[in-house]
């Protein structure tokens, strides 16, 4: 509904903002909420306003501080935000701002103001709020508490001795029920820490006993911050972080189960044994009902079967169930992990059903395919005449120039390490460039003739 807006347009129709019976007319109260919407539409789309422009708008937007609608109200702090980088007087409306965080009637005014203000004070002015902000990280309401905590991690970019002042009270909203809360909390504090190992370290070994974290955001906050301090772990099996990713594992929401065991995954240090929980709990999600946990499953796997391909084998019946998933990033990550973890015996079978799909997936798809193709060749020289075959035939497939070139790539890396495969090689990259659309595909491949073609078998081929 807002295609084709025109800036200057919408610009002078913010005039309305100035006329003093907007608090009481309804029917001018919806206007103005169309009016904010279009604005916020077009800088949603990119549009940028100068500085003289910002500043007539702001001014015209801090006017309706006077209507009490709440609705309207939401939109003037969502346009204030956006406005505060352009406009060199975004402070003014502090004192607008403080009186809406201190209201004690309107949860989403005093919550929402303190994100605002984060946004529109300098360092010089944020010690004479600081008290407000301590305040509002400690209110009983979970929603102020959130946002106070939230404005906080936003000020510790330009202000972070300032903010550090606040750990007392960052550190007591840790403990709290509230799930938003504990999370925010938490991540606020690892922030004040950040570059002090040691103080990371006791924090995490203090939350990981017990049941501190009830929020599943903020587990998995904890969970990153353990795999972070496992990489210079000597030994995995002995560690208390270890523990408690093993312990995470088992928790009752899957999203701290699933991050718990990509964190373990991403282990360099982490043998075959310390893997086979993680992989247990992956292969169950191959098979959940949410493409969700399956697609997050198998992308986690075929990253471990780069490294580790053996560990991956034990799910490669429930990847094989993946190949036909109507989720064809799902089926192309199932298939390419195959590839890697695949035996001898299984390529001619993998082969065929990677045909089936390749006409209904993108070409960023396709050339993950091509490359998993390329490695398990390499790993399996005897089977290259099949693997050749697949290669040349999607070579005169429809196609991108990245798509065209992994192909080529992929031949031309198997001409260079497996002999046999010259002769056909040569043929199928000779046939392609007479229809090629590509100079620098062509050129590549006619270099590599003149490298190459006097020396095979039949030159005059």
């Amino acid at each position: 509904m807002f295609d084709g807006l025109d800036k200057g347009s919408v610009l002078q129709e913010t005039r309305l903002f100035n006329e003093k019976g907007v608090r009481d007319h309804g029917a001018t109260i919806r206007s103005c909420r169309l009016l904010m919407t279009k604005v916020l539409y077009m800088v949603g789309q990119g549009e940028t306003f100068n500085a003289d422009q910002a500043t007539e708008l702001f001014f015209r937007v801090t006017k309706l501080f006077q209507c009490k609608d709440v609705h309207l109200r939401r939109l003037v702090y969502l346009l204030i935000k956006e406005l505060a980088s352009s406009s060199e007087q975004a402070f003014i409306v502090t004192n607008c701002l403080q009186q809406d965080i201190n209201r004690t009637d309107q949860e989403m005014f005093r919550a929402n103001a303190m994100r605002v203000m984060a946004r529109v004070i300098d360092s010089a002015m944020l010690g004479q709020i600081e008290r407000l902000v301590k305040q509002t990280i400690t209110d009983n309401s979970p929603s102020v508490a959130s946002a106070g905590l939230v404005s906080a991690l936003y000020l510790m970019n330009d202000n972070a001795e300032v903010v550090k002042r606040w750990a007392n009270e960052v550190n007591n909203q840790i403990m709290s029920k509230n799930n938003m809360v504990q999370f925010h909390a938490l991540s606020l504090m690892f922030k004040m820490k950040e570059g002090d190992k040691m103080g990371i370290t006791k924090t995490v070994n203090s939350l990981t006993k017990g049941t501190a974290v009830r929020s599943p955001l903020a587990a998995c906050v904890l969970i990153r911050k353990c795999a972070k301090l496992l990489e210079d772990e000597p030994n995995l099996a002995d560690s208390a972080q270890m523990d408690f990713l093993e312990v995470c594992l088992r928790h009752k929401n899957e999203m701290v189960v699933y991050e718990a065991a990509r964190a373990i995954c991403s282990l360099r240090r982490a043998s075959p044994s310390d893997l086979v929980h993680a992989i247990t709990v992956l292969q169950m999600f191959l098979s959940s009902s949410k493409p969700t946990l399956r697609f997050a499953a198998v992308r986690t796997l075929n990253k471990v079967a780069i490294s580790q391909p053996l560990s991956v084998t034990t799910c490669n019946v429930d990847l094989e169930s993946l190949i036909s998933d109507s989720n064809r990033s799902i089926a192309t990550l199932a298939i390419t992990t195959l590839l890697k973890t695949g035996s001898e015996h299984s390529v001619d079978r993998l082969m065929k059903q990677i045909s089936t799909f390749m006409s209904e997936i993108a070409d960023e798809f396709k050339i993950v395919v091509v490359d998993a193709i390329r490695s398990m060749c390499l790993k399996y020289p005897t089977k290259h005449r099949t693997m050749m075959n697949f290669l040349s035939s999607i070579l005169r497939e429809e196609g991108g120039y990245e798509f065209k070139k992994a192909i080529v790539d992929s031949i031309l890396t198997l001409i260079n390490h497996i002999p046999e495969v010259q002769e056909a090689g040569l043929g199928h990259l000779c046939e392609f460039i007479e229809d090629c659309e590509y100079t620098q595909l062509s050129t590549a491949i006619l270099h590599l003739l003149g490298q190459r073609g006097p020396g095979s078998q039949d030159p005059g081929k």
